[in-house]
């Protein structure tokens, strides 16, 4: 079958303002598109990244800081447009990326080619309450989800849910770093909820807690794909998540092509209905109960493991977008089923020996050494680094108390000796020790 010609006269220019440097998501694109002959320029931090070493990367310009606002954004692609002057396409490669995009359309035109949908429909997929209110109009199965306006609401609502509840920030990438925060935690107990509420103001967004739906065999599914200019579906496919980092939640770690019927048609509904266009990536989780999809996340970008689904003509999802904004024609489907993509870091054995259905690895490729060499050396100092980081944060044990040499005088007992502050704790009040004691 033959491979579709992209126009090599349109560079690509992708974009990533989160500073993950072990994201293979971005060293997927740049290989999908470097291998097909588009010049690819790269703004993103990837000092300290395998990706800085593929062959593929045209250029590298530095990224917006994270938390930019759109003006700093737009800025930086202006000066990026300005060095290749001449038309590209973008392909956002996170959240804030994807989201910034979908506002700036109109101010990015013409130095860059983007897809054409409605404006602001990129954050309103994103913004986890946002979708949680848009499968409730649409009726797509989606996690019991509450909003709370209080810590003391965030404990009821935990209880309400049951333990362990989902906690969600509604903008996960608005999470500032170094703050401690993730985007997604198990909550298991009311307090740990009432504590992540007061955190609100520090995370950017609303705190959500959300039904948990239990992980187990052929529950985890996924789908990829690259909605047109006419809103139809090209590229991609569903998939089903093997293994995950962490275990039953996270990361694909490894992923199947498997066919579903019923995933592709939940996810064509869903992006006719919102007149999405461009690349998207659905998370769901099977209800073992009911059998229904619930609908997790949809990400306005491509997902990090996008290539999995790379038919037998070499299309994928970033070829597709680039094919269509070039207005190049897009060849008919050729889906492999059984292929699976591994991610060598999170699951090292699983890389080894040849799967039936055909494997890519996410970070050794046979024409694009660099990434694949230097990948065990960067994330073993990573790893150390993190366990460092863990064992200087761990509470240090207390030292012994000295021993008593003499009683000390008899005394009347006061409150304070009742009902100690302790260390660390804000100490009580008079009417507080009164009550308590």
């Amino acid at each position: 079958m033959s491979v579709p010609l992209l126009d090599s006269r349109v560079p690509a220019v992708l974009l990533r303002i989160d500073r993950n440097p072990f994201h293979h998501g971005t060293l997927g694109a740049v290989r999908s598109l470097g291998r097909a002959g588009v010049d690819v320029h790269l703004v993103a931090d990837s000092r300290r990244s395998p990706v800085r070493r593929s062959r593929f990367v045209r250029e590298m310009h530095p990224p917006p800081a994270p938390g930019a606002s759109p003006r700093d954004i737009a800025a930086v692609l202006h000066r990026v447009a300005a060095r290749i002057s001449r038309p590209a396409v973008l392909i956002p490669l996170d959240d804030a990326s994807a989201v910034a995009v979908g506002h700036l359309r109109e101010e990015l035109a013409p130095a860059y080619l983007l897809p054409r949908q409605p404006g602001g429909l990129a954050e309103r997929v994103a913004d986890k309450a946002e979708l949680a209110a848009m499968c409730a109009r649409m009726d797509i199965a989606h996690p019991l989800t509450l909003v709370p306006d209080s810590p003391a609401q965030a404990a009821a609502a935990a209880w309400r849910l049951g333990m362990p509840v989902v906690a969600k920030w509604s903008r996960p990438w608005r999470v500032p770093p170094g703050t401690g925060l993730r985007s997604t935690v198990l909550v298991r107990s009311a307090q740990q909820a009432q504590t992540l509420y007061r955190r609100a103001a520090e995370a950017g967004s609303p705190l959500l807690l959300q039904a948990y739906l239990p992980p187990g065999p052929d529950r985890d599914w996924f789908f990829h794909g690259y909605a047109d200019r006419s809103g139809a579906l090209r590229a991609g496919g569903p998939g089903r998540k093997l293994r995950a980092r962490p275990r039953g939640a996270g990361l694909t770690a490894v992923g199947q092509w498997t066919p579903n019927p019923p995933l592709r048609a939940l996810a064509e509904r869903l992006t006719g209905e919102l007149g999405y266009r461009g690349i998207f990536d659905l998370d769901f989780r099977r209800d073992g109960t009911t059998g229904h999809y619930h609908l997790l996340d949809f990400n306005p970008r491509p997902g990090a493991q996008f290539r999995l689904f790379t038919d037998a003509s070499g299309l994928d999802v970033v070829r597709a977008l680039h094919l269509d904004l070039t207005h190049r024609p897009l060849p008919d489907p050729a889906p492999r089923p059984g292929r699976t993509f591994v991610v060598e870091n999170y699951a090292p054995l699983t890389a080894v020996g040849a799967p039936p259905g055909g494997r890519e690895l996410a970070w050794h490729a046979c024409d694009d050494l660099g990434p694949g060499l230097a990948l065990w050396s960067m994330w073993s100092r990573h790893v150390a680094a993190r366990l460092l980081d863990r064992a200087q944060a761990a509470p240090q044990p207390a030292a012994p108390l000295p021993r008593l040499v003499r009683q000390p005088e008899p005394r009347d007992l006061t409150a304070d000796d009742v009902c100690p502050a302790g260390d660390g704790a804000v100490p009580l009040t008079d009417d507080e020790k009164a009550s308590s004691c």
